[in-house]
């Protein structure tokens, strides 16, 4: 048995090796499963293009939109584990499960985890004058006296918006807020500059054009940090609610199987290139910062933590599959 083990493991690593050195010859799918033009489709884009030239392979991104990014992440739950077929993806991979009735895999156990490639904050804004509030402790106290009065829009069911958003209500004492779900970022902040709803947690490039108009106030951004595109933002710990972290991030999968030195040889080029200037640069134009730290298995232990928050989130908001 121990021979085996031994030599299964050697087999495994030798096709991790094997699938970098020829991949020359052997074209890789990056599968994108939004439209083109999204985050998710950019970063795919602009990632795969340095892993091509870095791996000296022909990397080639596929869309395949559609069920709230499903379709394309179950085309690659079903690829073989050859290093030929790639997954990149947003936090919504994990709620998948949450929001799309007889899913056909699992978030979880039906890929390997490779590495995230970036990070963006979110944004709580308000309408000056629905909000109420001039500050973050202000307005949780006006939500605790009047919750009928407030109302959270998000960017659609099972995002990491809607998730910031029940956490932010039951963390201010005010589970009875109501959270509408759009269909999509700008029609939700259009209702909210409009004042038809209070309050929005933003992704942060979208939304902050507005508070620079003076159309929007910002409460306070859910990371742990200051954004350099809002250096202004307090954090949600500095504004009196530690630990409120909500970020949105971009990684990358493969199908489940893939041997570990081909996952460990990509993490580790995901790495470099978010350290390259120029990769930064185009980045911060984004709103988005390059994540220079994972490696596989770091970011298994981060989707398994992750995982378990927001299934205790979705538990409480009684999110269900549609």
């Amino acid at each position: 048995m121990k021979r085996r083990s031994l030599v299964a493991a050697a087999g495994a690593a030798l096709l991790g090796r094997d699938a970098v050195a020829q991949g020359s010859t052997r074209p890789v799918r990056l599968i994108v499963p939004g439209a083109p033009g999204g985050a998710i489709d950019v970063l795919g884009r602009l990632y795969g293009q340095r892993l091509g030239v870095r791996l000296s392979q022909t990397w080639v991104i596929e869309n395949r939109a559609g069920g709230n990014n499903t379709i394309g992440a179950a085309e690659v739950a079903r690829s073989a584990p050859d290093g030929t077929t790639f997954l990149t993806n947003a936090d919504i991979h994990l709620m998948a499960k949450r929001v799309v009735r007889n899913l056909p895999y699992d978030p979880i156990t039906d890929f390997t985890p490779v590495g995230r490639m970036a990070t963006a904050p979110l944004l709580i804004v308000g309408q000056p004058e629905a909000s109420r509030a001039q500050t973050l402790q202000q307005l949780a106290e006006a939500m605790r006296r009047e919750p009928g009065r407030y109302a959270f829009a998000t960017s659609g069911g099972g995002s990491m918006a809607h998730l910031a958003a029940e956490g932010v209500k039951r963390r201010f004492g005010a589970p009875d807020v109501l959270v509408a779900n759009y269909r999509g970022t700008a029609p939700a902040l259009n209702d909210v500059v409009a004042g038809s709803v209070a309050l929005m947690v933003a992704p942060l490039l979208s939304a902050q054009p507005l508070v620079q108009a003076g159309r929007l106030r910002a409460f306070a951004v859910t990371s742990a940090t200051r954004s350099a595109a809002a250096p202004d933002v307090p954090t949600v710990d500095e504004a009196g609610f530690p630990g409120l972290h909500f970020t949105l991030w971009y990684a990358l999968w493969g199908p489940r199987g893939l041997p570990a030195p081909l996952a460990d040889s990509i993490a580790a080029n995901i790495r470099a290139i978010g350290q390259e200037t120029e990769i930064a640069q185009r980045l911060a134009g984004m709103g988005v910062d390059p994540f220079t730290e994972d490696t596989p298995a770091t970011f298994a232990a981060f989707l398994a933590e992750e995982n378990l928050r927001n299934g205790r989130i979705a538990d409480e908001a009684g999110i269900e599959p549609e």
